[in-house]
């Protein structure tokens, strides 16, 4: 009877032990992440679906035991487009001595962030952030601008430009380019022009304008004026109400025009489209809804469905389960949150995205290398868009090694 007593008291310290570290681990404080897009005015249906992906994807991400062994939590602030705030911001994140901050929408926004953050960083060493880019692109963030403290999670204009331009096809021989006026507009601006002149010199571009960021109300003699050019083809970065009302205008004007886009593949693309794009435009992603069973990914597939199961759009974040994934392996091998650990641990790191493809952060510069698809607004997939009939069929995928280009980034790296 001692012997069995023995056992049971064996098993209940041990019961008692697992329940202490379940609790000690229930206590450990979050992993704070601030997160800074519009969340208000022209853009902020841009911000929210941003906001319900990445929470989307942070669940999961708990769901699987965070990093080392501590939940993460978003904190979101409403930047309304303006670099100002996104610096207020991040004021509100380092006071908190949140070691991250994410932020996705506008390259002008993103490169205040960059200097805002380096400047804190130098005077702060023992309160250090890093910034995690999700989604501003313009190709100098990553070169002349470049900064230890800052990690892009997508793919940079140059190498969008360089898709985009592979994917036109031998018949087009006029294109007409129309962006916003701004840091991220003007990169595009430049570097599809150098792609066009390198990959396809066949090609004439026919017109080449910059809009006002959110100004826009009415496109229709923006399309006059494409139509007039003579042009086959319209190659646009425009994101958010400037891509959905321009394309909606020259849907709606039945110009014979292909679209080829970096953001038609986002919330509110396909409803502007409508079913007179069908075949008409083509979208440089990321990820789409289709790819996973089109590679029969059943995993991937079943992970985007849990989200329409919950939202009544698109699951397009592929690049943030990407990021949370870099940052909790990160962490976990620096076995800190410490930034500066946090930072040299994910220079070069290298795992599979979700659907099983490459990825790797770059160290020279801090750029994502991973895979890219160019899908075409159509029927017949098996995941439509929005509940418009049509979807984003996948015409070409870009693997890693693929998208590589070269830097100039001249990285200057802390000691400690």
């Amino acid at each position: 009877m001692r012997f069995g007593r023995t056992i049971i008291s064996a098993v209940a310290a041990g019961f008692v032990a697992v329940a202490a570290l379940a609790a000690q681990a229930q206590a450990q404080p979050t992993i704070k992440i601030a997160y800074t897009d519009p969340l208000s005015g022209p853009f902020a249906q841009t911000g929210d679906s941003n906001l319900k992906q990445m929470q989307y994807v942070i669940d999961y991400i708990n769901a699987k035991g965070g990093a080392l062994g501590r939940k993460f939590e978003l904190v979101p602030f409403d930047n309304k487009s303006q670099p100002s705030d996104a610096l207020i911001a991040l004021k509100n994140a380092t006071d908190q001595n949140m070691p991250f901050i994410m932020q996705c929408s506008g390259s002008n926004i993103a490169a205040a962030l960059i200097e805002g953050v380096n400047k804190h960083n130098d005077r702060n060493p023992d309160n250090r952030i890093i910034y995690l880019n999700c989604g501003a692109v313009a190709t100098e963030l990553t070169n002349e601008q470049c900064s230890f403290w800052h990690f892009r999670f997508d793919l940079n204009v140059a190498q969008k430009a360089e898709v985009m331009v592979k994917a036109l096809p031998k018949s087009t021989t006029k294109v007409y380019l129309l962006n916003q006026d701004y840091l991220f507009g003007q990169s595009v601006q430049r570097d599809v022009k150098k792609f066009l002149a390198k990959n396809r010199p066949d090609i004439q571009v026919v017109g080449d304008e910059l809009i006002p960021l959110g100004k826009v109300q009415d496109f229709s003699p923006y399309i006059t004026k494409i139509k007039a050019s003579g042009a086959q083809a319209l190659l646009t970065a425009n994101w958010g109400p400037d891509m959905n009302l321009l394309i909606k205008a020259g849907i709606e004007s039945g110009i014979d025009l292909a679209y080829y886009t970096f953001y038609a593949h986002l919330t509110g693309g396909a409803t502007a489209i409508g079913p007179g794009g069908e075949g008409k435009v083509r979208s440089v992603m990321s990820f789409g809804e289709n790819v996973a069973p089109a590679i029969g990914n059943a995993e991937a597939e079943a992970f985007t469905k849990g989200f329409r199961a919950k939202h009544n759009f698109d699951f397009a974040g592929a690049v943030y389960r990407t990021i949370f994934e870099h940052v909790a392996a990160a962490i976990n091998k620096a076995g800190s949150v410490d930034p500066t650990k946090i930072a040299f641990a994910m220079e070069d790191q290298k795992m599979k995205d979700f659907l099983g493809y490459d990825t790797w952060m770059r160290k020279d510069d801090h750029q994502i290398m991973s895979a890219y698809y160019v899908g075409v607004f159509k029927k017949g997939v098996k995941y439509d868009a929005e509940g418009t009939g049509l979807g984003w069929e996948v015409a070409a995928t870009i693997l890693e090694p693929d998208v590589v280009q070269p830097t100039t980034c001249k990285m200057k790296r802390p000691r400690s």
